[in-house]
């Protein structure tokens, strides 16, 4: 396979992203959606996600997708000189350490794993996290969102420590990765702390912020949800 960095680009940002298919994207959020409804509001958080990423300076953007067959619909939504990796392993932890041992291997230096989630998450938390891990002098960045998970984790180097059997989808993962990450002997830093959208509380934060969304941010995800807020004037 030839050198991805092969340009002199030696950091990474990889976004984790499923295909958006009704019944197995955001499936919390029914109801107050339909499974179609949220399967394209999904994809309006892909879009937008790779719209950001996009424009980050001297860095190689990545979707890592799932499941396997969905490639051709990564390759319809993303840019050509995207990179397209499949995840692969039982649980996220896996998928997750997989994507960073896939970029490791293709030569790149420091990786930024990201979510799908955060549609309205400032710019300026991506450029810090790439600044943080362009110090050389921390090992582990982690982007903290308010419910205790991560919206982001950045590395030099693989740890499986950081990624095997943790409790995904709970109030701990935030603290139990930067309790491994110390426990280590790792150095921590950590980007500012934002939501991302899992439960109709977090629709109606998001809907609420649509009016004040900054820099361009979220533009698929304002149209759709204006568009929804107008068909049923709200989430009542």
């Amino acid at each position: 396979m030839a050198d991805l960095t092969a340009d002199g680009v030696r950091s990474a940002v990889a976004i984790m992203a499923k295909a958006p298919q009704p019944g197995q994207v955001k499936t919390r959020l029914c109801p107050p959606l339909s499974h179609s409804d949220a399967a394209q509001l999904y994809q309006c958080f892909l879009r937008d996600k790779i719209a950001q990423v996009n424009v980050l300076p001297r860095v190689a953007p990545v979707v890592a997708y799932t499941p396997d067959e969905s490639k051709a619909t990564f390759q319809d939504l993303t840019p050509p000189h995207f990179r397209l990796i499949p995840q692969r392993g039982d649980d996220l932890g896996a998928r997750i350490l997989f994507t960073f041992e896939q970029l490791f291997r293709q030569g790149y230096t420091q990786v930024i794993v990201i979510d799908s989630d955060t549609p309205t998450l400032p710019t300026a938390y991506l450029e810090q996290a790439l600044s943080l891990m362009a110090t050389g002098q921390n090992d582990v960045v982690l982007g903290p969102t308010e419910d205790g998970g991560y919206y982001l984790i950045g590395l030099r180097q693989s740890y499986h420590a950081l990624c095997e059997r943790m409790p995904w989808s709970t109030s701990q993962v935030f603290p139990e990765t930067r309790r491994r990450s110390e426990q280590a002997g790792l150095t921590v830093a950590c980007t500012e702390s934002w939501y991302d959208v899992d439960t109709p509380e977090d629709l109606v934060r998001l809907m609420a912020s649509l009016d004040h969304i900054q820099d361009g941010l979220a533009q698929r995800t304002r149209q759709f949800l204006r568009g929804f807020r107008q068909c049923t004037n709200g989430l009542g």
